[in-house]
């Protein structure tokens, strides 16, 4: 867009000295100043319209002598064109400025996985279905406290922006249980309690969401895990992918844990485990067909040492198999090293 007013320029003039007659195109050059619009400052719309006007006027161009009152109707325009020029780039700063605040707002929702957590590497891929966020219904972390390294997925009811609210509310009480709460069970009661209440404060909100948590052991040679409602971590190990057997709960904010308190699994894990875990988006992406995705049987060979370069493969294969992604993704990735922290 920003090429083609000075092209359409170079266009005419060109076509009209290579001419030997004149030519009727001189119509074309009062295109440019609206064009400039798209893409240029109210400065240099003014030099292009400018431009346009210098051109209608000299005789070389043998622009067919337009009268006065086409030069006149392209001045009209020329000015008209800065006006909207100036308009346009005092709203693009504005918008600008309120998407700068919007991504800083999501990112403190939901700041990036660090590399390194305790005696994990880690990689977290967010893709949110919603065009222009960042933050939808999914949500991911990974913290270290006095009861090891803690980590949570989860989908919460709905997604998009309606759905950040509800995420904030969990992902805040997941930080405060990780340093709280000695056990992982604790945990998942202290989020299916937040999600309880704050659909308490809202009638007919009936707020829920499915999550897995995880515990690491300081030298990340044990992995217990509590499920409610979510997809299963996957276990990759010695190049296979298998499902980690670990008995479901409801999803939080049903208020089970007060009858039927979580179970949670532990699982050893060896040198060169790793864990991977997503959300709906990924196991319930479909083919053309309507054949769902197969993670189960390709994860295998699109696993790397490197956590990340596994969840970047996984969304690649994954935006090949399926012609349209219509909810969030969200693919956790963690990698024990097996080196006790001092």
């Amino acid at each position: 867009m920003r090429v083609l007013p000075v092209a359409l320029a170079v266009g005419v003039c060109v076509a009209t000295l290579l001419s030997d007659d004149p030519l009727d195109i001189g119509f074309l050059l009062g295109a440019i100043p609206p064009l400039a619009v798209l893409s240029y400052g109210p400065v240099a719309t003014a030099l292009l319209g400018a431009g346009v006007i210098v051109m209608l006027n000299v005789p070389a161009f043998q622009l067919d002598r337009p009268g006065s009152t086409d030069l006149l109707t392209v001045s009209f325009v020329a000015v008209l064109s800065v006006f909207v020029s100036f308009v346009r780039s005092r709203r693009d700063v504005q918008l600008a400025t309120e998407r700068a605040v919007a991504e800083a707002a999501q990112r403190a929702v939901a700041p990036p996985v660090p590399e390194r957590v305790g005696p994990l590497r880690c990689a977290g891929l967010y893709r949110a279905a919603q065009r222009g966020t960042l933050v939808g219904g999914d949500f991911f972390d990974v913290r270290d406290g006095p009861y090891g390294v803690r980590a949570v997925i989860g989908d919460v009811q709905g997604h998009g922006l309606s759905a950040v609210a509800t995420v904030a509310s969990l992902m805040g009480a997941f930080r405060e249980a990780v340093l709280d709460l000695p056990d992982l069970e604790a945990v998942a009661g202290r989020l299916d309690r937040r999600l309880v209440v704050d659909s308490a404060r809202v009638r007919h909100a009936e707020l829920f969401a499915t999550a897995a948590l995880l515990e690491f052991s300081a030298d990340g040679g044990t992995v217990r895990i509590v499920v409610c409602g979510h997809p299963p971590p996957l276990l990759l190990r010695a190049g296979t992918a298998e499902e980690v057997k670990v008995t479901p709960w409801p999803p939080l904010g049903l208020g089970l844990p007060d009858i039927t308190p979580y179970d949670g699994l532990s699982v050893p894990l060896l040198a060169g485990d790793r864990l991977f875990l997503a959300s709906d988006g990924v196991w319930e992406a479909r083919d053309t067909t309507g054949v769902f995705y197969p993670l189960l049987d390709r994860l295998a060979g699109l696993a790397d040492g490197d956590p990340a370069a596994t969840a970047e493969r996984v969304w690649a294969d994954l935006r090949k198999y399926t012609p349209e992604v219509r909810d969030d993704v969200t693919v956790l990735v963690l990698a024990p090293t097996h080196e006790r922290r001092r």
